[in-house]
Formats: structure tokens, sequence, C-alpha cells
């Protein structure tokens, strides 16, 4: 039976060679790190020149991850034409922006061809998930969603990360799974793909909240309790979606709510921690070239929230706070002044 089961493994592992990996900022720099110490084949597909030459001329991405060298067998191109070869694709643009690049990718792709959403996001425009988008855009792809804890820096530099990697169908899951993971990278398979997309979009948002108690200097007990109500925001918005309760307490939920509210390696923390500290949300996304997804996310979310009759006094005072409908000891104050219940509701 062990010799089987090692068998099959293998077999599983075998199916998908080549990874493309759509989209060369720093996720993605790092994803193709992972996929190339799994063994695989890899190809970047980058919309700037320079981070194509970059990488294929010195094995670095000099302005997303500078400090990480590249395998010299990981490549670039700027074709979608040419990544759309691979057996698989790991799309890793920002969420705002996944409709128009799979738009763009869609005369490429073959019938079935698995494509792994790794952005993290609601988009604005029309409340969907992101594996709504692409099934709007790509009717014919075979979609998975990779969300969890991990930050690009550290999982490019390989320090152990784990993630949860969530189709709807088994063998899939397990394909992407062994294609992806080395002892340095892990991959849990989940069918819950919902859960697994809620918990990596909404923790973006909550993680704004956390950097205001930082910036703000409430304290370790402030900054313990907005990230324990945080996340009982997100279950109750992930359930109205249908997410099972024990993909939220997971990697892809709990996990990365806890890391995104506890680092200002998060472009969304670190946002909070400059609103705390008095900086206007314009003044900050304008010194930065990464995407801060928790703004989006946050707008998308509470309309959603309150067409559905969901309540999160959280995720609003985030959305105020960062279109400037109110300031941030204006939010502060109608939290800390909201009437006492019962924890469980």
């Amino acid at each position: 039976m062990g010799d089987f089961a090692l068998k099959e493994v293998a077999v599983v592992g075998m199916q998908l060679q080549t990874l493309g990996i759509v989209g060369g900022g720093a996720w993605g720099t790092a994803l193709a790190a992972v996929a190339r110490r799994a063994g695989r084949g890899v190809l970047i597909w980058a919309r700037e020149p320079e981070t194509v030459a970059a990488i294929n001329e010195t094995h670095c991405n000099a302005v997303y991850l500078p400090d990480v060298p590249l395998d010299p067998a990981i490549e670039a191109t700027s074709e979608f034409g040419e990544v759309a070869t691979c057996d698989a694709l790991l799309i890793v643009t920002p969420a705002q922006h996944l409709r128009d690049i799979a738009g763009s990718l869609q005369p490429f792709l073959h019938d079935g061809q698995p494509l792994v959403l790794c952005s993290k996001g609601i988009e604005r425009k029309t409340g969907r998930l992101m594996s709504q988008v692409a099934a709007e855009v790509l009717a014919d792809a075979t979609i998975a969603v990779l969300s969890g804890p991990s930050f690009a820096a550290e999982v490019a530099r390989g320090l152990p990360t784990a993630v949860t990697l969530a189709t709807a169908e088994e063998t899939l899951g397990r394909q992407l799974s062994h294609a992806l993971s080395s002892p340095l990278f892990r991959c849990y398979w989940s069918n819950d793909v919902v859960g697994a997309e809620i918990g990596g979009a909404v923790k973006n948002v909550y993680a704004i909240a956390a950097g205001i108690v930082v910036g703000k200097e409430l304290g370790k007990s402030a900054q313990a309790g907005l990230i324990t109500r945080s996340f009982a925001e997100m279950a109750r918005f992930g359930i109205a979606f249908g997410a099972a309760l024990e993909t939220l307490i997971g990697l892809s939920g709990l996990g990365d709510l806890v890391l995104t509210c506890g680092s200002e390696q998060s472009r969304n923390m670190s946002l909070g921690v400059a609103l705390g500290r008095g900086a206007s949300t314009a003044e900050v996304l304008s010194e930065r070239l990464s995407v801060t997804e928790g703004v989006a996310t946050a707008n998308a979310m509470v309309e959603i929230a309150r067409a559905r009759g969901i309540e999160l006094p959280i995720a609003e005072a985030v959305h105020a706070v960062v279109t400037g409908e109110t300031t941030v000891d204006g939010a502060i104050g109608a939290l800390l002044s909201r009437p006492l219940r019962s924890e469980a509701g």
C-alpha cells in the first residue's frame, strides 16, 4: 500500500511540468522561485520590458524583489502566447486588473488549462470574487485559488510557508499542490474555493485597521481585540457567501489575518500605520509601486454587506477612513461607543 501511494504521488506531481507566472511583481516572482524549487520549468510574464530583461539577463527582479537572486533557469517574456504554452498558469496580477488580463490571455489558452488565481481581492465595480471574474471571462478554464499567510520576500528567500490550494476537483487540487510543494512551501488542498478567496480578500481590509491601532499607539491589548473582532466579521461575511467555517479558521482565513495584522511587511497594515500617524490615503499610495488591495476591497466589501444586511462595523470604519468620509479619531470613537452585546453576536 505504501509503495502504491508513493507511485500515485509521483504520477500526480509529474503531470504539470511547466508553470507560467502571469505577473512580474514581488508575489509573482516569489511564486516563480517556489515553482522552480519544486522542480518545474518556469516562465514569467511581465508587462514591463525592463523587468523581463532583468530576469533574463541578471536573474533578479530589481524593481519588486531586488535582494533575491533567481535561479537562472527561470525565464521571462512579455508575450501572452508564450506563457500560455505552460501546463498551468498562476495569475498573480492585482485583483482589480484580473478581468483585463484574463481577457488578453483568453485567445491563447487551451480548453481545461488550469489557472491558479493568486490575487487577493474583490472586484470593486462588480463585487465579484476573483474566481467569478475568471469564470465570466474564461468559460473553458479550470479554476483554482492559492491563498494563505505568505510574504513575498520570505517565500522568495525559501523560509518555511504553508498555504491553501483550493479547487472544486480533488484530482486537480492534488496535482497542483504537488506541482508547487517542496519541504519549504507546503500546499494544503481544499475544495472550498469561496472560503479560500474570502479569507485572502477581506484580511487586507482588517490589516489596515490593525495598522491604524499601531500607528495611534493604542497598545497590544487593543490590537489583539481588533484582530479577534475582525475575524468575527470575516466569518460572518464568509458564511454569508457559503464559505465553510473550517476554511475560515484555517490558513487562508485566520492564518492570513494574523500575518497581515501583525507585521508592517503587509502593504495594507503599513498603510494603516501611516493613517494612524496622520497621513492621508492619497499621500501613502502616491509613493508606492505595488498595489494596496485593501482599499478597493473595503469599498466592495461594504457595498456587498449593506446590500445583504451583514453587520461589519470594523470594515465600515476602514472604508470611511480610507475614503476620507471620517477621520481616524472619529472612526475609533464610533467603534468604542458601540452598544455592548454578546460576544457571539
